[in-house]
């Protein structure tokens, strides 16, 4: 039974200044309900709203922030209102104010607020601009609720609400057929792996009789083993397709049909990291089933690799961004999946990712702003000249996503190839391998984009004749992710701010012990190997490309380049092993169906239409029609009377 009957909520004084904190989620929902309610009668200030609503948000998530803070770091639950009762069954709505859904709040709503404001810029003159900022809002507010809600139930809704409101910004232009089918794409394999977190909800309710991440995670110790692997592997299918991890990533480079602050949104701040976010809030119970965590190492290991090798076959500048997305968030996976310090690491890589993604992707819509939506590499060149804060602001996320010390990149990506040494066993040199390579192939891809796209000579097409700088309400968003590039990973490092920020969610986990001090490899010789892997794969790309290009893409001379511009077959296999053997089903089915069910029902329908057909014509309607019947079998009667008695 649906009820919504208020609950007698008791906040102490201590949570009392954060009962508010549903304005967060409301604010921006509210924002999306008006733009899509006023219709076109909002065109003129839809914009306004939209960026409105989430600044406010930001604000007062700083605000709260800081009063968390002041509490010493508690958690304040608070529950809204009886959402579902059921027989035992109940949930209700409320949200978890804590340390880890603060610093997210933080990052949703702090970078989702500049790419609003850059958005103003980008959309100007597009039609459907307060329409587009009302999916914006929606999408915020769906992320909000995921990040805040306080049961899995409540994460689930955020996660199906992300789920539509990237749908609808990814076929913003559904009128392109490669939007449309990209969109499609992306919510159908989003869907296998909701299934994954879906069934892992019902595990949980089956088994503790909640999901509330109070009684799960109080109840981890009267899960059999068996049931919490399977958990966490479910949650991990969940995880996989929102965060576009292997085997669920071939949707996440085709998102980038949508427009380009779309791509921001998805790729740097909100929805690809949500897998990140549900395997850091399930800590519990991922520390309490090593083939779980050791699943998710592998995952993020593998996805980390098959991002960096398809990224340096690309020409397109913002599939090459999102296959670095694909590999980032493989980083962030791997450090989550290996535990203890790590989770701290994860987070703040998906922290610092956050400014120096979402300002290189801006960066790549102001280069197609400034060079008529054009996004081959191979036809840029020269372009620092022409567009200098465009290219200052995406050279500061570049040397951050590198790893080049001072940027943020330096502090949240080594100490996640630190703790993959670390690990022990031979999974430790395998993973921690893996991390390395992948940092000089990162180094490798970036300087071959940066330098094909912001030096040389110019390569442009004829239609071309000034590129131009981007207006002052898109560069200013972008000098302001940059400052955060700069910035972010060195404040949030700092004596282990971040790290101690988030004892409390992590149960103390992300405090260092001595096995941790302990390092199979010196933590400075790690920082040596990898800055040295970096600036081979600068070196590699600047000797390579320094000359530029052809300006069409040249015949693959490996079959490594055949596959990797090929998306190392992820698409070809999705469709030989599931699409297609899909469409045969289906087919098959349908015939089954047609000649089959409807068929014998069709069939028999027939045979009693025309058997009353024939028996009809016998009902002639005269009276020596009907004497003449009534005499023969009187006949039989006898015949068979007299058959009888003789026998």
């Amino acid at each position: 039974m649906l009820a919504a009957q208020p609950l007698a909520v008791e906040y102490t004084a201590a949570s009392g200044a954060l009962s508010t904190a549903w304005l967060l989620i409301a604010l921006p929902a509210l924002g999306a309900v008006v733009l899509l309610l006023l219709g076109r009668r909002a065109d003129k200030w839809g914009h306004l709203l939209g960026c409105a609503t989430v600044g406010i948000s930001f604000v007062l998530g700083l605000w709260y922030f800081f009063t968390l803070r002041g509490l010493g770091n508690r958690s304040v639950s608070l529950d809204l209102y009886t959402l579902i009762i059921s027989g035992n069954f109940k949930v209700n709505a409320g949200l978890l104010y804590d340390p880890l859904s603060a610093v997210f709040v933080l990052l949703i709503t702090g970078v989702g607020f500049l790419i609003h404001v850059y958005s103003v810029g980008y959309m100007k003159d597009d039609p459907g601009r307060r329409r587009f900022f009302a999916y914006l809002n929606l999408f915020v507010a769906a992320m909000l609720l995921l990040v805040l809600g306080n049961s899995f139930l409540g994460l689930y809704f955020g996660w199906e609400g992300v789920g539509l409101a990237s749908y609808l910004l990814i076929a913003f232009w559904y009128y392109k057929p490669e939007a449309a089918t990209a969109a499609k794409k992306a919510f159908i394999m989003n869907r296998v792996g909701d299934v994954g977190l879906a069934l892992a909800i019902f595990i949980l309710f089956a088994t503790l009789g909640s999901v509330s991440y109070q009684d799960v995670f109080s109840g981890v110790g009267r899960m059999s083993t068996t049931t919490v692997t399977a958990v966490t592997l479910l949650l991990l299918l969940g995880a996989c397709g929102k965060s576009g991890q292997f085997p669920l990533q071939a949707w996440l480079p085709d998102a980038m049909e949508g427009p380009t602050p779309v791509s921001a949104l998805i790729h740097a701040a909100t929805m690809v990291t949500a897998g990140v976010y549900l395997i850091a809030r399930a800590n519990p119970l991922y520390n309490a089933s090593h083939t779980g965590q050791l699943v998710v190492c592998s995952i993020g290991a593998i996805t980390l690799l098959i991002g960096c090798i398809i990224g340096c076959a690309k020409d397109d500048i913002k599939r090459i961004l999102a296959y670095s997305t694909v590999s980032q968030i493989g980083y962030m996976f791997l450090a989550v999946g290996l535990g203890g310090g790590a989770y701290a690491a994860g987070i703040l890589h998906l922290l610092t990712h956050g400014f120096f993604k979402a300002g290189l992707f801006l960066g790549a819509g102001s280069v197609m702003h400034g060079m008529k939506d054009q996004v081959n590499i191979r036809r840029f060149g020269g372009l620092a000249k022409y567009m200098p804060i465009t290219a200052a602001t995406f050279g500061i996320g570049y040397l951050a996503i590198i790893g080049i010390p001072p940027l943020s990149g330096f502090f949240s990506k080594d100490p996640i190839i630190e703790h993959a040494f670390d690990r022990p066993g031979w999974t430790g040199w395998l993973f921690g391998g893996i991390a390395l390579v992948g940092a000089g192939l990162t180094a490798f891809y970036m300087t071959r984009l940066m330098v094909l796209t912001f030096f040389g000579k110019p390569r442009w097409t004829e239609d071309i004749k000034h590129p131009h700088e981007s207006p002052p309400s898109m560069t200013v968003a972008m000098i302001v992710l940059a400052v955060g590039s700069v910035a972010a990973g060195g404040l949030l490092a700092f004596h282990n701010a971040l790290a101690n920020w988030l004892n409390p969610v992590f149960g103390g986990a992300t405090e260092q012990t001595p096995a941790e001090v302990a390092h199979k490899i010196p933590a400075l010789a790690v920082t040596a190997l990898v800055l040295v892997f970096v600036l081979a794969g600068v070196a590699l790309a600047v000797v390579i490309f320094r000359e530029g290009t052809a300006p069409q893409e040249q015949p693959a001379r490996s079959v490594l380049v055949r596959a990797a511009r090929a998306n190392l077959y992820a698409d070809a296999f999705n469709e030989a092993v599931f699409m297609r053997p899909g469409q045969w089903l289906a087919r098959a089915l349908v015939y089954v169906d047609n000649r089959g069910i409807d068929g014998l029902v069709n069939g028999l329908a027939a045979a009693v239409g025309g058997g009353s057909a024939r028996l009809r014509r016998l009902q002639t309607g005269f009276v020596r029609s009907y004497a003449l019947t009534m005499l023969g079998g009187a006949f039989l009667v006898v015949a068979a009377l007299l058959v009888v008695r003789l026998g």
